[in-house]
């Protein structure tokens, strides 16, 4: 799967050459840049750069890469595994990045699309390939959607963000519950294909994700993703950033009416893109019935006799370039080339033969590192280390707290966009503050009995506990579930939410001469405060709307020639319309006009406000569209790609920022 393109790396470099010399304002660098996967921190002059791991596979040279990147342009002691099974290089000075990408593209590995407003990695079940329950490997079809939607000019410059996962049975380790698109395999009778669910999220209003299409076949899987993407693109909001997402589609249409929405698109979608190629895997029947779910803990006998999968714990998802470099040169030594991060930010290793597991144990223990351990199960976002969103510091108390003897799953975020996913915790937090007898107090909002895997739920919601207070709140919630017989999960549903705000009553309650001890935060020496940072950039930054239409049309033109192709000319000649409305009418805009879409009023405001060639020849266009034969389609879609070129360099001569390159016409 070759994601790499050392072409966008030197425009990347040329842009931030012209952002240092003044030439490109800093909003129109920020979309460049998060569209390159670097993202701003709170320490100024430095950078995270994200590397995208589909599905969290990766090679003993990519692991050396990153510790390459560690080592020589980062001003970090350690990368960081990620809920999104990315690694992060944090703390890269911005003059660096481009050096650090080709370092990463010689091994494989981009940044591209790994932040911004884009379909961001796509997830996976760890197991897939190797697991026993699954009913097919879906890492085939998750490299199929990498690839379809990586640089597609759908994905380019969306509303916000959007992230997928995909599972190989309905035990459901990627946790398609809170993805705005999920993907589970399964077996209908003798049918063999995959529930789609929409919708889902956490941070801002949690949403559990709805199920969308019961059953689809392979054949039809990229065509559906595609249709909600493209759903997600023309109908989210795109002035509101913290209504931006797609699950408030499903607020605002209804479950209903989201799905009517999606049948609307699908038969779009499916007109352009049926015929198409589409990732093909081997399906199965039998094995064992699900049951673990999620990552595995411990090591576990693969559905390959004889071979085994071993589990790393990281410490909050960290790795120290030695260690990089440790695991590498294990992994190659013993011919151990599949490897992959969690979505609980530790490593497996895959394929590991039974004789190799004691050398395993002993090599990685020589480099700090080991399998998991009972209780170890913590995961925690950066937080206020790192973040420009981080509040408090999520990171100091993950070192303080631990799941006890049942192992409970405790997830810790910096703040309330949930990046640790604290809503599928046994035990989640995320830090905010509250005023309190006038002082603001850092405070962790509790979450109690998360589970984001197949017939799970998100957590219920309970009190907010002063930082100073919470890991005394973990210590007690795991005395109250020590003798219990049943799951954290069950238990938190009998006893309900009164009998958890009564149990931490105490600990919420700060009387005025307490004050003094819940004002500051773990690791902190200092009162607590909340840095105006400006925001931070997890929803990326939005060109000027005529950038977003140019990408809008390439969609359209996409779709045009594939029906152009299949002698579908009047559904051809739809999208050379819209073409047309799209650009048209973003001109009007760029120039303080205000049209509909009907072509009279595109062509007179044009008219107006840009007289000359450009107008005319798309009052000619359109002139010609109206009364064009199907023979005569092709010459009339090659004029309104090259209209297309003129009205981009129109906009360029008007606003030398945009980046809209990637939106041309590639004869053009």
């Amino acid at each position: 799967m070759k994601l790499t393109d050392s072409r966008e790396i030197d425009r990347f470099e040329a842009a931030l050459e012209a952002y240092f010399n003044l030439q490109i304002d800093p909003e129109r660098f920020t979309s460049i840049r998060l569209q390159h996967g670097v993202y701003g921190q709170r320490q100024e002059g430095v950078n995270m750069l994200r590397v995208k791991i589909p599905g969290g596979s990766i090679n003993p040279e990519q692991l050396d890469a990153i510790a390459e990147v560690l080592d020589t342009h980062s001003q970090s002691e350690a990368a960081h595994v990620t809920t999104r099974q990315d690694i992060q290089i944090h703390s890269v000075p911005l003059a660096r990045t481009p050096q650090a990408m080709r370092i990463l593209a010689r091994a494989g590995l981009t940044t591209r699309e790994a932040c911004g407003n884009t379909v961001r990695n796509i997830t996976a079940c760890p197991m897939a390939g190797v697991c026993d329950a699954e009913h097919v490997d879906v890492s085939t079809h998750l490299e199929g959607a990498v690839l379809h939607f990586l640089r597609n000019p759908l994905s380019q410059q969306m509303p916000r963000k959007f992230k997928i996962s995909f599972s190989g049975c309905e035990a459901d380790c990627a946790q398609s519950m809170i993805h705005d698109l999920g993907v589970v395999a399964l077996h209908d009778g003798e049918r063999s294909g995959f529930r789609i669910t929409a919708g889902g999220g956490l941070g801002h209003k949690p949403h559990e994700a709805i199920v969308v299409e019961e059953f689809v076949e392979e054949k039809d899987l990229l065509i559906v993703m595609e249709a909600l993407v493209s759903l997600h693109n023309r109908y989210s909001d795109r002035t509101k950033r913290a209504k931006s997402r797609i699950k408030f589609l499903v607020d605002r249409f209804g479950s209903e009416g989201f799905i009517e929405k999606y049948r609307e698109e699908l038969e779009i979608t499916r007109s352009a893109l049926e015929g198409q190629p589409y990732p093909r895997a081997e399906w199965r029947k039998g094995g064992r019935q699900a049951g673990m779910q999620g990552a595995p803990r411990s090591i576990t006998e693969q559905k390959q006799k004889g071979f085994f999968v071993f589990p790393v714990a990281l410490e909050v998802g960290s790795l120290r370039s030695n260690q990089l470099r440790g695991i590498a040169e294990i992994a190659k030594r013993h011919g151990l080339h599949d490897i992959r991060t969690t979505q609980d930010q530790n490593l497996i290793f895959l394929d590991v033969p039974e004789k190799l597991i004691a050398i395993l144990d002993k090599a990685l223990s020589e480099i700090g590192l080991g399998a998991p351990k009972t209780g170890d199960d913590v995961t925690a976002c950066p937080g206020n280390s790192t973040c420009r969103l981080g509040i408090t510091s999520s990171m100091s108390v993950a070192g303080k707290v631990e799941g006890g003897r049942h192992d409970l799953r405790i997830r810790i975020s910096g703040c309330h966009n949930g990046c640790a996913q604290p809503e599928t915790g046994d035990i989640g937090i995320y830090g905010e503050g509250r005023r309190i007898h006038g002082k603001l107090v850092p405070h962790y909002q509790l979450y109690l009995g998360g589970n984001g895997t197949g017939g799970g739920s998100l957590a219920i919601k309970g009190p907010s506990i002063p930082s100073a207070r919470i890991t005394e709140a973990i210590e007690r919630l795991k005395e109250a579930h020590e003798n219990q017989q049943e799951s954290f999960f069950s238990w938190v549903r009998k006893m309900g939410k009164g009998y958890f705000d009564a149990l931490l009553s105490d600990l919420v309650e700060v009387k005025p001469e307490a004050l003094l001890s819940v004002l500051q935060d773990h690791g902190e020496d200092r009162e607590f405060r909340v840095l105006q940072l400006g925001g931070g950039e997890c929803a990326g930054s939005s060109q000027l709307k005529i950038g977003s239409t140019f990408f809008e049309a390439a969609h359209e033109r996409r779709y045009r020639d594939a029906l152009f192709m299949q002698r579908k000319y009047g559904e051809a000649a739809k999208c050379a319309e819209s073409i047309l409305s799209l650009i048209g009418g973003g001109l009007v805009a760029l120039h303080g006009g205000q049209s509909g879409s009907e072509f009279e009023s595109i062509s007179a405001n044009l008219k107006a406000l840009i007289p000359g060639d450009l107008s005319s020849l798309f009052e000619e266009i359109v002139h010609r569209l109206k009364n064009v034969e199907a023979e005569s389609l092709s010459s009339l879609f090659r004029s309104i790609d090259a209209w297309t070129q003129d009205a981009a360099e129109h906009c360029l001569r008007e606003d030398s920022q945009l980046d809209i390159l990637d939106a041309l016409p590639r004869a053009a």
